[in-house]
């Protein structure tokens, strides 16, 4: 099995080699399983803006406006920090870039995940198991530490976002990552027991 950096550049050039046109069909593969699916079910829905390959949630997040959900996009901390801050989207053209040169919406009031009913994650690789491979990180692993804690279910409902391509046997874990509770991809939506 290789380790998290090995499969983390492996799965990332393979993201990367996906054509241009083949992620246009993928993110409308994606919205409309996520609405059979009734994904859009939830209220309070935490969605991020695509960098670099990333599954392209774009097509989602704007059927989800037009439906009047509360569309949230996460915000990363200071340097000194982990957990990631959620700004509700507004008509309000409050955009810029942070310093991983990713495309923030800034408002002056966050909410924390937990606050959240619905959170998508993006992935750099998932296993049959719920287990995700990110960036490396760990904003997202310290955003949602609070439910390891817990004893009964919380919000937000987990879903990574990625392609179908990205699922591999096995992700090497760590007793601080937080299995997701169901995958999106192009072609389904895996879901995993707890």
């Amino acid at each position: 099995m290789l380790n998290k950096t090995e499969l983390r550049s492996r799965l990332r050039k393979a993201r990367a080699a996906i054509p241009e046109h083949t992620r246009r069909t993928a993110a409308e593969q994606l919205r409309r399983l996520a609405v059979r699916e009734r994904l859009l079910r939830f209220r309070k829905i935490g969605f991020y803006l695509p960098f670099q390959s990333e599954m392209d949630l774009l097509p989602l997040l704007n059927q989800a406006l037009g439906l009047n959900k509360r569309c949230y996009l996460p915000v990363v901390p200071d340097r000194f920090e982990k957990q990631l801050r959620f700004t509700r989207l507004s008509g309000r053209r409050n955009w810029y870039l942070n310093r991983f040169g990713i495309h923030e919406h800034w408002s002056p009031r966050s909410v924390r995940a937990s606050q959240l009913d619905l959170l998508f994650v993006p992935l750099v690789g998932f296993d049959q198991h719920g287990y995700r491979l990110g960036m490396g990180g760990g904003f997202y692993d310290a955003s949602l530490a609070y439910l390891r804690r817990r004893r009964t279910w919380h919000k937000p409902l987990l879903v990574g976002v990625g392609y179908e391509l990205q699922m591999v046997a096995e992700v090497p874990h760590d007793p601080w990552d937080i299995p997701l509770d169901a995958v999106l991809t192009e072609q389904r939506l895996h879901r995993f027991q707890r």
